[in-house]
């Protein structure tokens, strides 16, 4: 489905008085350009929410859930499960992590489907518990802020020191849909942003915050936070 459908439907909701599904960075900014100075609201789960719903009249019922599992999880386990049971990422919002404890935003439409399908991750059993939708109002991220000597803020210069790897490497990464920017597939030659969103499959998610100093060598420190 190509974004400009997306973005048509999208807007067609907002415009008759109802709800988008969950919309990504990318999606937000597409949505927001084209509806210009046409009034809505947009509902934020949490604080730091990345994925957002955008709304006009018609609120939208959100469920958060807890996935209790015994064993530890990572993102991408929790992300590759939803994907394999055929559950678009516009039907859910943020998955957090925060101490060992893993929180889902999904819509009420799709909840009952989740409970009754989502019951093993990476072999695990787990389970969804619903609690309140205000428990994480005030939870910010933590990241680890990583500082990284590179010669520009071209994207395929800064992951290859990310991930420790050479620029081709990267470029072949990037054709293979392996690397989004802001949710979408950047070209290797893409200068980072501050507040760029930066997904590595297999090496985790980060933000752009810029270059923060310059070394005698004229090449630049730049500051990067990884999601914990």
């Amino acid at each position: 489905m190509n974004d400009i459908y997306i973005v048509d439907k999208n807007i067609e909701k907002i415009i008759n008085g109802k709800y988008t599904y969950f919309l990504d960075s990318k999606l937000q900014k597409l949505v927001k350009n084209k509806l210009g100075k046409f009034k809505y609201n947009i509902y934020i789960p949490y604080k730091d929410s990345e994925k957002v719903i955008f709304y006009n009249g018609i609120k939208p019922n959100i469920l958060l859930y807890e996935i209790k599992c015994k064993y530890k999880l990572k993102h991408q386990d929790i992300m590759g499960t939803l994907f394999s049971l055929g559950i678009d990422p516009s039907m859910y919002g943020d998955i957090l992590i925060i101490d060992d404890k893993y929180y889902i935003y999904v819509l009420d439409i799709i909840s009952n489907y989740l409970v009754n399908n989502l019951t093993m991750i990476n072999n695990s059993k787990v389970e969804l518990v619903n609690i309140d939708i205000n428990y994480l109002n005030n939870y910010e991220r933590k990241y680890e802020e990583l500082e990284y000597i590179v010669s520009s803020e071209r994207i395929d210069t800064i992951v290859s020191n990310i991930i420790h790897s050479n620029r081709d490497s990267v470029s072949k990464l990037i054709k293979d849909k392996c690397i989004l920017v802001n949710y979408d597939i950047p070209k290797s030659s893409y200068n980072l942003k501050i507040g760029d969103i930066l997904s590595i499959r297999k090496y985790g998610k980060y933000k752009y915050m810029g270059i923060i100093n310059k070394t005698k060598k004229d090449n630049y420190i730049v500051l990067i936070n990884k999601y914990i």
